[in-house]
Protein backbone atom coordinates (compact mmCIF):
# COMPACT_ATOMS: atom_id res chain seq x y z
CA UNK A 1 0.00 0.00 0.00
CA UNK A 2 1.13 3.56 -0.66
CA UNK A 3 0.59 6.53 1.62
CA UNK A 4 0.77 10.28 1.19
CA UNK A 5 2.76 12.23 3.74
CA UNK A 6 2.01 15.95 3.96
CA UNK A 7 4.33 17.96 6.17
CA UNK A 8 3.62 21.59 6.96
CA UNK A 9 6.88 23.14 8.16
CA UNK A 10 8.46 26.52 8.81
CA UNK A 11 9.65 27.98 5.48
CA UNK A 12 13.20 28.35 6.81
CA UNK A 13 13.29 24.60 7.61
CA UNK A 14 11.94 23.37 4.26
CA UNK A 15 15.34 23.06 2.58
CA UNK A 16 16.73 21.11 5.55
CA UNK A 17 13.78 18.70 5.35
CA UNK A 18 14.18 18.32 1.57
CA UNK A 19 17.90 17.58 1.97
CA UNK A 20 17.25 15.06 4.75
CA UNK A 21 14.66 13.26 2.60
CA UNK A 22 16.98 13.26 -0.41
CA UNK A 23 19.88 11.92 1.66
CA UNK A 24 17.56 9.22 3.08
CA UNK A 25 16.59 8.06 -0.44
CA UNK A 26 13.24 9.83 -0.80
CA UNK A 27 13.80 12.46 -3.52
CA UNK A 28 10.20 12.70 -4.79
CA UNK A 29 8.58 15.66 -3.05
CA UNK A 30 6.17 18.40 -4.08
CA UNK A 31 6.74 21.74 -2.34
CA UNK A 32 4.45 24.74 -2.16
CA UNK A 33 3.86 27.81 -0.03
CA UNK A 34 0.83 27.81 2.25
CA UNK A 35 -0.49 30.04 5.03
CA UNK A 36 -2.49 29.22 8.11
CA UNK A 37 -2.49 28.93 11.85
CA UNK A 38 -2.37 26.20 14.43
CA UNK A 39 -3.43 25.98 18.04
CA UNK A 40 -1.52 29.16 18.85
CA UNK A 41 -4.06 31.09 16.72
CA UNK A 42 -1.41 33.19 15.03
CA UNK A 43 1.02 35.71 16.44
CA UNK A 44 0.12 38.92 18.25
CA UNK A 45 2.62 41.77 17.99
CA UNK A 46 1.43 44.83 19.83
CA UNK A 47 -2.18 45.40 18.87
CA UNK A 48 -1.93 43.47 15.60
CA UNK A 49 -2.69 39.76 15.31
CA UNK A 50 -1.23 37.88 12.36
CA UNK A 51 -3.44 34.82 11.98
CA UNK A 52 -2.17 33.60 8.62
CA UNK A 53 1.40 32.51 9.20
CA UNK A 54 3.52 31.56 6.15
CA UNK A 55 4.45 27.87 6.05
CA UNK A 56 5.71 25.40 3.45
CA UNK A 57 3.89 22.17 2.63
CA UNK A 58 5.92 19.19 1.46
CA UNK A 59 4.00 16.31 -0.04
CA UNK A 60 5.32 12.86 -0.89
CA UNK A 61 3.85 9.47 -1.76
CA UNK A 62 5.79 6.54 -0.31
CA UNK A 63 5.38 2.86 0.48
CA UNK A 64 3.61 2.39 3.81
CA UNK A 65 6.51 0.31 5.11
CA UNK A 66 8.67 3.47 4.99
CA UNK A 67 6.21 5.59 6.99
CA UNK A 68 7.96 5.58 10.38
CA UNK A 69 11.38 6.28 8.87
CA UNK A 70 10.13 9.15 6.68
CA UNK A 71 8.17 10.75 9.52
CA UNK A 72 11.19 10.51 11.83
CA UNK A 73 13.40 12.04 9.13
CA UNK A 74 11.00 14.96 8.63
CA UNK A 75 10.55 15.57 12.35
CA UNK A 76 14.28 15.63 13.05
CA UNK A 77 14.97 18.05 10.20
CA UNK A 78 11.97 20.33 10.84
CA UNK A 79 12.32 20.79 14.62
CA UNK A 80 13.74 24.01 15.97
CA UNK A 81 15.83 24.36 19.13
CA UNK A 82 16.54 20.64 19.40
CA UNK A 83 13.31 19.66 21.16
CA UNK A 84 11.01 21.71 18.96
CA UNK A 85 8.79 24.73 19.49
CA UNK A 86 5.30 26.05 18.79
CA UNK A 87 4.82 26.54 15.08
CA UNK A 88 7.25 23.85 13.91
CA UNK A 89 4.42 22.27 11.92
CA UNK A 90 2.33 19.14 11.48
CA UNK A 91 2.57 15.90 9.53
CA UNK A 92 -0.53 14.30 8.02
CA UNK A 93 -0.61 10.75 6.66
CA UNK A 94 -3.32 9.29 4.44
CA UNK A 95 -3.76 6.21 2.29
CA UNK A 96 -3.35 6.57 -1.46
CA UNK A 97 -5.92 4.62 -3.43
CA UNK A 98 -4.37 4.89 -6.89
CA UNK A 99 -1.31 6.38 -8.60
CA UNK A 100 -0.92 6.89 -12.35
CA UNK A 101 2.16 8.11 -14.20
CA UNK A 102 0.96 10.52 -16.87
CA UNK A 103 3.87 10.08 -19.30
CA UNK A 104 3.68 6.29 -19.47
CA UNK A 105 0.10 5.68 -18.42
CA UNK A 106 1.34 3.12 -15.90
CA UNK A 107 -0.96 2.40 -12.99
CA UNK A 108 1.74 2.49 -10.31
CA UNK A 109 -0.30 0.76 -7.60
CA UNK A 110 -1.11 -2.19 -9.84
CA UNK A 111 0.61 -5.53 -9.21
CA UNK A 112 4.06 -5.66 -10.85
CA UNK A 113 2.95 -8.05 -13.61
CA UNK A 114 0.07 -5.75 -14.59
CA UNK A 115 2.27 -2.61 -14.55
CA UNK A 116 4.86 -4.32 -16.80
CA UNK A 117 2.14 -5.42 -19.24
CA UNK A 118 0.91 -1.82 -19.71
CA UNK A 119 4.41 -0.27 -20.03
Amino acid sequence: MMIMVRAIVRPEKADEVLKALMDAGFPSVTKFAVAGRGKQRGIKIGQITYDEIPKTMLMSVIDSEDQEFVIKTIMEAARTKGKGAFGDGKIFVSEVEDVFTISSGVHDTAPVEEAEATA
